[in-house]
């Protein structure tokens, strides 16, 4: 029997037995040549990674299709509890997964998939003349940095804080830095983009931020692993979506060894397995 004809006569039936609206539309669909419609909401920096990532799914497993919309994952957190149409979660810290988790908005466990570091960015001009960590917290200098709620902003002060207490940069370091915010950004695309247009002197990104053309753009300070924050990204899907078997399988295609790659690719770091869990 041809593919329509066998389509035709499943959705026939289907009307027959009474099936819900729902399954026949997606039986239907599946029949034209459609596959599902993943909808995937992402934090800002995993844009680049996850758009590979996204293709290596359509390719893979056809007639598949991947959306995505990246965002600071405290704006994604509050849509998906606002009750947008979403199949799947990646944020950029485990505070936001736990918020949806808390409301019951999660269908299963999350899974850490992948780790990052902190770096700071400065523009290739470099005007201001900041060549070490130290003079951040110089009078003058602007700094831009994401708003506390986005989780890069909360690592940033987390470093900060760090620093401070090490005696070659003083208890008042991370006041002072502070002190030279000239902008809180809702995501760490937008710490960058200041950088780059020179709106700002300096700026902490993600390390996968300053990878491919971004960093032939800037300039980068590294933060010394002592003082640095390991940022750990949970994935999960949400409760209540049509799509849980596709959306399982792109979690499984980024925990899996080429999605592991195309991950660090992208500037990210792998997490040891006691790094895993939630």
């Amino acid at each position: 029997m041809s593919k329509l004809g066998g389509c035709g006569a499943a959705l026939a039936l289907g009307r027959i037995v009474g099936v819900s609206l729902l399954v026949l539309a997606l039986a239907a669909r599946v029949c034209a040549g459609e596959g599902p419609s993943l909808n995937v909401f992402a934090a800002a920096s995993l844009t680049a990674a996850f758009n590979e990532i996204g293709k290596m799914m359509e390719q893979r497993h056809p007639p598949a299709k991947v959306s995505f919309s990246f965002a600071g994952s405290q704006q994604l957190a509050a849509q998906i509890e606002q009750g947008a149409k979403v199949d799947v979660f990646a944020s950029a810290d485990q505070g936001w997964m736990s918020y949806l988790q808390e409301r019951q908005l999660l269908a299963g466990p999350a899974h850490v998939f992948i780790g990052n570091r902190l770096v700071v960015a400065l523009p290739k001009s470099n005007t201001a003349h900041v060549e070490r960590l130290q003079d951040l917290a110089r009078p003058g200098v602007k700094v831009v940095m994401a708003a506390e709620a986005v989780p890069v902003g909360r690592y940033s002060r987390e470093a900060l804080e760090k620093l401070s207490k090490d005696a070659a940069f003083g208890s008042d370091y991370a006041s002072g830095v502070l002190g030279n915010v000239v902008s809180q950004e809702d995501n760490v695309k937008a710490v960058l983009a200041k950088i780059q247009l020179g709106e700002a002197d300096a700026g902490i990104v993600y390390r996968s931020d300053v990878t491919g053309a971004a960093a032939a753009a800037v300039r980068v300070l590294e933060i010394p692993a002592a003082f640095n924050v390991e940022a750990r990204y949970p994935i999960a899907i949400i409760k209540g979506t049509p799509n849980a078997a596709p959306a399982q399988t792109f979690i499984d295609l980024i925990l899996s060894t080429d999605g592991q790659a195309a991950l660090q690719r992208h500037g990210f770091e792998p997490l040891p397995e006691r790094s895993r869990k939630p």
